[in-house]
């Protein structure tokens, strides 16, 4: 249900106030070779850095303003349910791209599969979707 609010018209005070044009996520990784291999060198995000945190390693990576944080955790925590549709809560992370055809190619080429193929999915949008080496979805999206 809608609710008016007396100040309508007027830009509404915010909770939080952006320090960036970006969010920055936290991945609890199962195997952090596999993960900085996925991320860093067969997609290419920048190595930023490595922070101890009090449950394991923190490893940033960077991608334009985002910072992609994968946790190598001291105990491994049980596997979540994989897929889109299986599970509440955060299921994807996008990665809006200029270079989308390349992108799936050179997937394909290094073994990666594509769970969903690059597709058109309204006018100007293309997208694809692969796993992460924790089953994790990674939604690749290029705007024209």
């Amino acid at each position: 249900m809608f609710v008016a609010h007396e100040h309508m018209g007027k830009e509404p005070d915010k909770m939080i106030v952006p320090a960036k044009d970006s969010l920055d996520l936290g991945i609890i990784v199962s195997d952090i070779k596999a993960s900085l291999d996925f991320y860093q060198n067969i997609l290419g995000l920048e190595f930023v850095g490595i922070t101890p945190v009090w449950f394991g390693t923190m490893h940033r990576l960077r991608f334009g303003t985002s910072d992609f944080k994968l946790i190598d955790p001291k105990t491994v925590p049980p596997r979540g349910t994989i897929g889109l549709e299986n599970q509440l809560g955060f299921r994807y992370v996008t990665f809006v791209i200029k270079n989308i055809s390349q992108i799936c190619s050179e997937l394909k080429d290094k073994g990666v599969e594509l769970t969903l193929p690059e597709t058109d999915i309204r006018p100007g949008v293309r997208i694809a979707m692969v796993k992460d080496p924790d089953g994790n979805i990674v939604e690749f999206v290029e705007r024209s």
